[in-house]
């Protein structure tokens, strides 16, 4: 449903009710009476009258009556609408920029930056902090270099306009002259400047079609490696996590069954990584899922927070996963500055 759609439906009222509800269950974590509404918000509206808007409210889906209490709690549409319309975005305190400003700034060397970075978010939000290394796929190529190491073995050094750095040692058959290795460059360089990496490694053997008889047998071993040269997927494994006990204190996970499903979702990195590429090929904006909007089933009881940092033209994330009932007015400006902190400092290699 539309944001137009949703204004039309919900009335001042419908939508001043449903703000407090998700408000009052994010800070209790209990289901909400109208009642207690109507004694502690300032609605100016009677038990009765609020009991009555509960009532519509759910019958459309927006809030969800517990069978053991009186009260209400928001459904995955009520926080969506609550995202969307009714929140106010709270603003960092000075105390907390400061202290992310100066934490980040000691830092010179990119990995360190983003565990600490993860850390923080980890501990500020009280939820699971994840940020994953830039995706150097998307860069676009700056130089090849090849460098001889040894009778057999040789270095290509790939670095991407963003000034990350990516190396691999490969053996050869026989010993290639430093003349012929940069002959080879040359032509590499030529053809392949100013592509992303993924755009190479779809199309290099095209691209290098009428050069793979050349003698010393290097493009044909290039042509042969290319998912292992052009591919980051050692990279954009490495995840920084952080929060997990923090995470662990909500109400949520009182159970040992629940606390083990947030173990088990920490220990599949592949989930992980599918949720947060999903997320970040959402473009450089802020992105938010709720609970069943998670394509991923062990995620239907969560909400995923993320946005891209960048470092020059490519891009890794900033991510919270999270209950849903999360404080999504304190932890989304807190992703964005933590996000913005990171690319501000933009270390290049590591």
């Amino acid at each position: 449903m539309s944001a137009r759609a949703i204004k039309d439906e919900l009335s001042e009222r419908d939508r001043t009710v449903l703000r407090h509800v998700v408000q009052n269950f994010i800070l209790t974590a209990n289901p909400v009476g109208s009642r207690y509404l109507a004694k502690h918000c300032g609605l100016n509206l009677s038990p009765a009258t609020i009991r009555n808007l509960m009532a519509d409210l759910e019958e459309r889906g927006y809030l969800n009556h517990p069978h053991t209490s009186a009260g209400r709690v928001p459904t995955d549409k009520g926080y969506r609408v609550y995202v969307d319309m009714l929140m106010d975005i709270e603003e960092l305190s000075t105390r907390e920029v400061d202290k992310i400003k100066r934490k980040l700034n000691e830092i010179d060397n990119r990995e360190e930056l983003l565990a600490h970075a993860s850390d923080l978010l980890g501990s500020i939000s009280s939820q699971l902090s994840i940020i994953t290394n830039p995706q150097l796929a998307t860069g676009k190529l700056d130089r090849l270099e090849l460098v001889s190491l040894s009778s057999n073995r040789i270095m290509i050094i790939i670095t991407v306009q963003s000034g990350l750095v990516k190396t691999l040692v490969m053996e050869v058959q026989s010993a290639v002259g430093r003349d012929k290795l940069d002959a080879i460059a040359q032509v590499l360089n030529e053809r392949l400047h100013g592509l992303t990496l993924k755009q190479i490694r779809e199309t290099f053997s095209e691209r290098v079609k009428d050069f793979q008889n050349e003698d010393t047998g290097l493009i044909r071993l290039f042509v042969d490696s290319v998912d292992e040269l052009f591919d980051d997927a050692k990279e954009r494994d490495r995840l920084f996590i952080s929060g997990t006990r923090d995470i662990l204190k909500n109400p949520e996970f009182n159970s040992p069954d629940k606390i083990r499903s947030v173990i088990e979702l920490i220990d599949d990195k592949e989930i992980i990584i599918h949720v947060l590429e999903s997320q970040g090929e959402m473009g450089s904006n802020l992105a938010i899922s709720i609970g069943n909007e998670n394509t991923e089933k062990r995620l239907k009881n969560y909400s995923v927070i993320s946005t891209r940092y960048l470092v020059g033209d490519i891009f890794g994330t900033v991510s919270v996963i999270g209950p849903k009932r999360m404080n999504y007015s304190r932890i989304i400006p807190l992703v964005d500055h933590i996000a913005k902190a990171i690319t501000s400092r933009s270390i290049g290699t590591s």
